[in-house]
């Protein structure tokens, strides 16, 4: 059997109008506040190639998530019945690993002005990765 064992630091932290879980919305959209994401100085090479209209994947950790919430409504909303978590974008689950599509709108250095991020203040930045249309849409990387 493998060692299961890991190890995951931070790239960075989220800077957010959000402070409190139940302020942040439910499912970030582009007419939400801009979130900037400040990159540890150590992976400022990293975001080299990224440009301003870039849609990217951030996968945050929700450090400050109910792990306990096993169900949910979609967009927190009463009127929608209860779901399994895994079923949703809630950000309370089991392990809390946020993956969200953003939009690209400022870069300067090793901050990251996005749209569309439901993540609190403060919380931390595990990876950025591009985002393609397709599986099937050829790439040059």
């Amino acid at each position: 059997m493998s060692d299961l064992s890991m190890n995951c630091v931070p790239i960075g932290f989220v800077s957010s109008p959000y402070k409190i879980r139940g302020d942040a919305p439910k499912q970030g959209r582009l007419t939400d506040e801009v979130s900037i994401i400040t990159l540890d100085p150590t992976y400022m090479d990293a975001a080299e190639g990224l440009s301003i209209g870039d849609d990217l994947f951030v996968i945050c950790w929700f450090d400050r998530s109910d792990r306990t919430v096993l169900q949910s409504r979609r967009f927190g909303e009463e009127k929608n019945p209860l779901r399994g978590v895994f079923s949703t974008r809630s950000p309370n689950r089991p392990n809390p690993i946020a993956l969200t599509l953003v939009k690209l709108v400022h870069i300067e250095g090793g901050l990251l002005t996005v749209k569309g991020l439901e993540a609190l203040d403060q919380t931390p930045v595990v990876d950025i990765k591009p985002y393609s249309l397709s599986i099937d849409t050829p790439r040059n990387d």
